[in-house]
C-alpha cells in the first residue's frame, strides 16, 4: 500500500508543478499520463541516473556536485521523449521543472506513511 501511495504522491507532485509552470513550457495531459511519467522518472532515476553519475564523476567532482542538476534535467527531457502527453519545451525548462519538481515532491512525501509507525510498531 505504501508503494501506491508514494507513487500517487509523485504523480501529484508532477502535476502540482506541471501546473506552477508556464503550459507552453511544460505540459502533462492528464492524472493518468502524470502517474505514468512518475513510473518512467522513477524508473530512469533508479537506473541510468546511478550509470551516469559514476561515468561523469570527474565532473561531478569539479562542480562540487552540480552536475547532477544536468544529469537530471536530461533525464526529465528523456521521460518527456517516451512519454506521450508529457512534453518539457526545452533544457532549460527541464531544469526548471526537475528543482520545482524536487522541492514539491520533498513537501507531499512528507505525508507519507512512515515504516515505524506501521502497524503501530515502533
Amino acid at each position: 500500500m505504501r508503494i501506491i501511495i508514494h507513487w500517487f504522491l509523485s504523480a501529484l507532485a508532477i502535476i502540482i508543478t506541471a501546473y506552477l509552470l508556464p503550459t507552453e513550457a511544460i505540459y502533462v495531459k492528464s492524472f493518468f499520463v502524470a502517474l505514468v511519467v512518475a513510473v518512467v522518472l522513477g524508473l530512469l532515476n533508479s537506473v541510468i541516473r546511478p550509470i551516469l553519475i559514476i561515468l561523469t564523476l570527474p565532473l561531478e567532482i569539479m562542480t562540487l556536485g552540480l552536475f547532477t542538476f544536468v544529469i537530471n534535467a536530461g533525464l526529465v527531457l528523456l521521460t518527456s521523449n517516451i512519454v506521450a502527453g508529457f512534453h518539457v519545451k526545452s533544457f532549460w525548462w527541464a531544469l526548471v521543472f526537475s528543482l520545482v519538481l524536487s522541492l514539491i515532491s520533498g513537501v507531499l512525501h512528507l505525508f507519507e506513511p512512515s515504516k515505524k509507525h506501521h502497524h503501530g510498531t515502533e
